[in-house]
């Protein structure tokens, strides 16, 4: 069995994931179709003291299928209707109607990132140091500066702005601030 990559309508992969699991055993396709995953990663946000884990696609649009192809490398018929009937299913990646499989490499890194869904989610910090930001909420609304520091552990970010022409450090949270 190859991976191959399936179009799938926007914020609907782990409904069409479920799906196609459960038309693959109902239809009895185990030997064609294997493995269905869409690679998920856990991501931490804290705003106001408050800490949540959200899950977050890494391929949003995309399931990935293992599958048996026939020999000239297409989707075997049997298994070709079972997907294509199945609602928000685009069409696979591909030339003429022939899907292309995924390099060994590439099906690597997308079972690594699969297969880790319990470990420690992460704080998403989307700044650097020396980036112009905006205050966007709290006492200093407004106000502009830059990212001295970043604190990924707690989800804080000390700023440097000018108060009164003097540069003041603030110790804010990183979701109260927005890139300039």
């Amino acid at each position: 069995m190859q991976w191959y990559v399936l179009r799938v309508a926007a914020n609907k992969e782990v409904q069409v994931k479920d799906v196609l699991a459960q038309k693959v055993e109902s239809e009895g396709l185990a030997d064609i179709i294997g493995r269905i995953e869409v690679p998920v990663e856990r991501i931490k946000r804290i705003r106001g003291n408050k800490q949540t884990v959200h899950k977050r696609k890494l391929y949003p649009g995309y399931v990935f299928m293992e599958m048996e192809s026939t020999e000239d490398g297409r989707v075997p018929e049997k298994a070709w209707f079972m997907i294509k009937g199945t609602t928000g299913v685009g069409d696979f990646i591909g030339t003429e109607g022939i899907p292309t499989p995924m390099r060994d490499t590439d099906v690597a890194k997308m079972l690594l990132e699969a297969e880790r869904p319990d470990e420690a989610p992460s704080i998403k910090v989307e700044f650097s140091k020396g980036d112009m930001i905006k205050i966007r909420e709290g006492h200093f609304e407004n106000c502009e500066g830059v990212v001295d520091s970043i604190d990924a552990e707690r989800g804080r970010v000390e700023v440097i702005v000018t108060i009164f022409g003097r540069p003041t450090p603030l110790d804010i949270e990183y979701w109260q601030i927005e890139k300039l």
